[in-house]
Order: structure tokens, then sequence, then C-alpha cells
């Protein structure tokens, strides 16, 4: 009896870093399974804020930075690093007077950013080229460069000229989101402390979703109001996407999507791209709550100094700090992607992480740590076909759909 005990403990001991062993290797396994996927698929995220960085002097995005000195998370290096195909730059806009020389001024800051997009895309033709198609998206990838589509955050530049958004248009824009954190001539927006104003799009609005359709520039729900989104659901005669929203079920916050708006979105054979700034991926603890407020707060200053640009960051940076123990992670993030594909389907997930505009996760500081989604969703059983859908095929079909719809 006493050798037989002897024997099981001795057996025990030797079984127990087997198993530390063979869970390692399974890791390993894992791993190198989504690295090859990785390289396979054609990765795109929809929404960058980039051009915030682009736009101060001396930032150059073929010189790689480091998150932890500057804060910054896109560049050419890092994309490469990453497995980052292809990207939506942002035309962001915080919303500022609405007056016909706010307009004016929004019109001319709108066309700066887009001329410093071009500008970096001819400045780096052998690493980066202009994507309006999906079909321009993939041959660039094949090209060994990384794709720059370009979205519109904010449709304030359009002003009350509808005229305007061809040239956005002619200009490379090929999706728009009417309105930020606040409401505009176009609609009203999630975030307005003030409420609706519109009760959803108005009649400037409505006109500018048929002017989308017509073009083929995707219509972007993400910051709009509930009703404002089902305004469009009502009026747009082509699929609709969330360039970057995440689901109100996991974290109720109302930059996010309640269920019956994903499926709407799904019915209509649009997509939702789940957005990685952290109060948006988890509910909302206090300290998240003031994480979100602070991010708000950002975007909706205009003009500010160097002094209150660090002083925001500051801020930022404090409370960031608090709740860093309980940073989301590539799993809080996938449980997103889960959510939508268990109430919609595998065909109306995909990715826009809102780097350089607030997202982040614990293991994913910038662009270059892309591959922890990969290897999470392989952890879960994706297979590569599924996964290509999540990474890019789902926001590459909607466009080439939208697009055929404007070709009738």
């Amino acid at each position: 009896m006493i050798m037989k005990r002897y024997i099981f403990c001795s057996f025990l001991l030797f079984a127990l870093p087997l198993a530390g062993l063979t869970q390692k290797l399974s890791e390993q396994k894992i791993r190198k399974k989504a690295a090859a996927i990785h390289q396979k698929i054609f990765t795109v995220d929809t929404h960058a804020d980039v051009p915030i960085n682009m736009m101060e002097e001396g930032f150059d995005i073929g010189v790689e930075h480091r998150f932890e000195k500057d804060k910054s998370q896109i560049d050419i290096p890092r994309m490469q690093r990453g497995g980052m195909d292809a990207m939506f730059f942002a035309v962001y806009m915080a919303q500022g007077r609405r007056t016909p020389e706010g307009d004016a001024e929004a019109r001319i800051n709108a066309l700066a950013i887009l001329d410093k997009i071009h500008a970096a895309i001819k400045q780096y033709p052998g690493l980066l080229g202009l994507a309006t198609t999906p079909e321009e998206g993939y041959n660039l990838e094949k090209l060994g460069k990384r794709a720059v589509f370009i979205g519109m955050e904010n449709g304030w530049p359009i002003g009350k000229d509808i005229g305007n958004i061809k040239l956005f248009y002619d200009l490379g824009v090929r999706y728009i989101s009417l309105s930020h954190s606040a409401n505009n001539d176009l609609c009203d927006a999630s975030s307005d402390a003030d409420g609706p104003e519109h009760n959803g799009l108005s009649e400037l609005g409505e006109k500018a979703i048929i002017e989308m359709n017509r073009l083929g520039i995707m219509a972007d729900v993400s910051h709009l109001s509930d009703s404002s989104f089902y305004d469009i659901m009502r009026i747009s005669k082509a699929p609709v996407i969330a360039s970057h929203s995440s689901c109100r079920a996991l974290a109720d916050v109302p930059r996010n999507m309640s269920d019956d708006m994903i499926r709407e979105l799904a019915r209509r054979g649009g997509v939702i791209q789940i957005n990685f700034v952290p109060a948006f991926l988890k509910k909302s603890a206090d300290d998240q709550e003031i994480s979100m407020k602070l991010l708000v707060k950002k975007t909706r200053q205009v003009d500010l100094t160097e002094t209150q640009k660090k002083e925001l960051q500051d801020e930022l940076d404090t409370a960031k700090k608090k709740f860093i123990a309980d940073m989301p992670t590539a799993a809080d993030a996938v449980n997103h992607i889960e959510h939508v594909i268990g109430i919609a389907g595998i065909d109306h997930v995909g990715i826009g992480m809102d780097l350089d505009g607030g997202g982040e996760l614990a293991e994913l500081k910038d662009v270059s740590h892309i591959g922890v989604i990969t290897e999470e969703l392989v952890r879960r059983g994706y297979n590569e076909e599924q996964i290509r859908k999540i990474w890019g095929g789902n926001i590459m079909r909607v466009m080439g759909e939208v697009q055929k719809i404007a070709g009738k």
C-alpha cells in the first residue's frame, strides 16, 4: 500500500510539469497557426485617427514612433510589423460653430487633412497607396503596400451644401459619419449633452444620405443617436456601416449599438466594426466612466492651445492609471465580436479599433500588436475563412455592394 501511494505521488509530481508543458505547447501551436492565418488574410481597420498626429508639425508617418514616448499608435513601420494591410484614415473634425463662417472653416480644415493624407501617400509611393474600391485595396496588398482608405468622421464640413459631398468623394472619401459627439445641421449625435435637436436626421441629413447612396459613399452610423440610426435605415438604399462601435449589451453606453440596432444593420446587409476604446468594451466601472468622459471632453474641444492639449492628456493618463489593472483585453474585444456573431451572424462584424483616438487593449498598445486578435479568434476555434471575414472580408463586401448600387 505504501509503495502504491509512493508510485502514485511520484506520478503526480511528474505529470504536473508535463501538463504545464502540454499547455505551453498548445499556446505555441495557437500562436503559430494564428501567425500563418494573419499573414495570409487581408486585414482592414475601418477607423484610424492617425491624421490627427499627421497634422502635428514634425510627425512623419514613415518613421517608427514609440507609444511609451509619444502615445502615437500608427505609422508605416508598425503597420508593416503588425500585418495591417489597410486602414481607413479618418478626416476627423470636432464639432464647432454652426455658422456660415464656422462651416467654411470646417470645410477648409477637412481639405487640409485630405491634402496631408494625399501628401503622405505621395511621399511614400513604394509603401502606401490610396484605395477607393475593394479591388484597389487587394491589389495594393499584392504589391506589398499598405492601402489607405479614407473616411470622414463628422459631416460638419459638408455645411449646408450637399455639393461638398461630391468634392470629398473625388478626394477619396468612402464613408461619412454625419455627426460626432454633438448635434449638427445633419443629425443628432449619441452624446450631445443638450439632447436631441432633430429627433433623428434633419431634412438636410436625409438629402446627404441620398447623395451618398448615389455616389457610392458608405453611410456610417457610429456616433449617431438611435433615432438618427433608424432614420438612415429607413432612407438608405444601400447597406450601412458602423465604422467604430461596440455592443451595448456588453457595455451600456450610448455610443454602442443595441442588439435591435445590430440586427437591423445586418438585415439590411451592413456591418458593425468593433471599437477598442476601453469604456466601450467593458461594463462601465467608475474609472472607465471617468475615462470615457475625458475622451468625450477631449474630442469636443476646438482650437486647443498646446498647454490645454497637455493638460487634457495628463488627465487622461491619470484616469488610465486608475484602472490599468482592469484594462480590456483581446478577449474582451473578441467577446463583442462573438456577441454580434451570436445575434446577427459571421457576415456582419469587423474591426474599427479607433487607434490614436482612444482605442487600446492590455496587449494592444499600437498597430504592431493586432495579431493578438487573430490569436484570440484561433484560440476560440475560428477557422481561416471566418477570420478573413472578420478582419476585412465583410467590410470589403459591403463597400463593394454600396458602390455597385451607386453604379446602377
